[in-house]
């Protein structure tokens, strides 16, 4: 059963991780390709809309990757954890089908005349098609982590005699208080993506001394987005986030702290440790004193709860995995932060395009914002264990009872073949598209 339960987490894990690579690009890039063809409605510059068409290809490369990966994962809902979903379908399944009927095709459909129907619409409907493009992505991220978060923190349902959930309240779904700090929080992560995406095709452009006028004009707005991004994510919507889970679920904020015992007279907050299990204390940590209940509480004295408060059997499953996947995440928003007040500096003082620090920097950072979203959602999904509905129902309790751990191992290494083969497949393709560059119309 163990062998079973481990198989089927890691192929969802493996296929989610794999999955969110694109969409967590799209969201925000769909924003930038918006403010792109709006600019371009108001000074007639036919760069803006150059760069809204070239965006937009990228884009489409990241939503058919989407499509495919996000296929797949949805059917380990019905294969590998079909118990979780005849117990949870009547709640979940509301979400994840509006998802699909309403965001989706709404996205897909506008995709289409925006790529191609640009001389038939004029420019005002070719914006409005982009518009409802951006609507779609952000509508499909909101509706994925309405579902999400209920599994977080459950509202609005009962349980049958027959063990199954059911919704009595609808709109407790979207009244939900983990749903709109964790969307705001997801959503400028992804603005975070898209940012430095978009800044470092403009950096590797004026590097090479091609297509300058595109690459100065991907520096700047990247950057413009990417520090207001940066910093959103940080304060308020990862503080927001960050005090649900103080609130909802005490005993993930300890193991994501490392906080193994009850500190009196306030806490500290962590910058460098080990977490050792066997001695339940962290090895080697640097912290400073109090700044932790400063932060969560505004009090400098209050105090958190560490793990020995809480039931060992409700730990949190893999608690040095968890804490390492929200310091990393906490670690690279930081270095984000500083790397874009940098840039921003520079740029108003007239010198970013020649300052070759920050270009080579822009450049080589492009794949961190990828690792510190994927680290965040490892947070979201290890902090939540044991449970899949927390405090409801065990992950152990969801899982098929009739796959095996075999059949499981199988299909996971398929997976990982095939998704080579597609991630090969797909940088070759984008890397065409960045080398060829925007195509102009004057």
């Amino acid at each position: 059963m163990e062998d079973m339960l481990f198989y089927d987490r890691m192929q969802f894990a493996f296929t989610i991780t794999f999955h969110y690579l694109f969409p967590q690009l799209t969201m925000g890039l769909s924003l930038m390709i918006v403010f792109f063809k709006w600019k371009f409605l108001r000074t007639k510059l036919e760069k803006y809309n150059d760069a809204a068409k070239f965006w937009m290809k990228i884009f489409a490369l990241n939503f058919a990757m989407g499509v495919v990966t996000g296929i797949p994962m949805e059917f380990q809902f019905g294969t590998n954890w079909a118990k979780f979903s005849e117990l949870t379908g009547g709640i979940i399944g509301q979400t994840l089908a509006m998802e699909g009927m309403f965001s989706f095709f709404l996205e897909s459909s506008f995709l289409g005349l925006f790529l191609f129907g640009e001389k038939k619409l004029g420019h005002k409907l070719h914006f409005l098609t982009g518009f409802l493009v951006f609507l779609g992505s952000w509508a499909s991220g909101f509706l994925i982590i309405a579902t999400h978060s209920w599994m977080q923190n459950p509202v609005g349902y009962e349980i049958l005699a027959n063990g199954k959930f059911v919704l009595n309240n609808f709109s407790a779904l979207f009244s939900n208080p983990w749903l709109w700090p964790s969307y705001l929080h997801n959503q400028a992560a992804s603005l975070v993506t898209s940012s430095f995406v978009v800044s470092g095709i403009g950096a590797l452009y004026l590097l090479n001394k091609k297509h300058l006028e595109f690459g100065k004009l991907f520096l700047k707005t990247g950057v413009i987005f990417g520090v207001v991004a940066s910093i959103l994510v940080a304060f308020p919507t990862g503080d927001l986030a960050a005090k649900n889970v103080v609130k909802y679920q005490p005993i993930t904020f300890a193991a994501m702290e490392g906080i193994f015992e009850t500190e009196k007279g306030g806490s500290e907050i962590v910058l460098i440790g080990q977490p050792n299990m066997l001695e339940k204390k962290l090895d080697n940590k640097i912290a400073v004193p109090n700044i932790l209940s400063f932060l969560t509480y505004q009090e400098w004295n209050a105090e958190i709860k560490g793990l020995n408060e809480f039931d060992e059997k409700n730990y949190p499953t893999n608690i040095p995995g968890l804490y390492y996947a929200y310091h990393i995440m906490v670690g690279l928003g930081t270095i984000f932060i500083a790397l874009m007040l940098a840039s921003i500096v520079q740029l108003f003082r007239k010198k970013l395009y020649d300052t070759k620090w920050i270009l080579w920097s822009l450049l080589f950072i492009i794949p961190f914002p990828y690792i510190a979203n994927t680290t965040g959602w490892y947070t979201a999904e290890l902090g939540r264990q044991p449970w899949l509905v927390y405090n409801l129902l065990r992950t152990s309790a969801g899982a098929s009872p009739t796959v095996s751990s075999g059949n499981t191992l199988f299909t996971l290494l398929g997976f990982i073949g095939l998704y080579l083969l597609l991630g090969m497949l797909f940088l070759i393709l984008v890397g065409k598209i960045i080398n060829r560059g925007p195509q102009t119309t004057r």
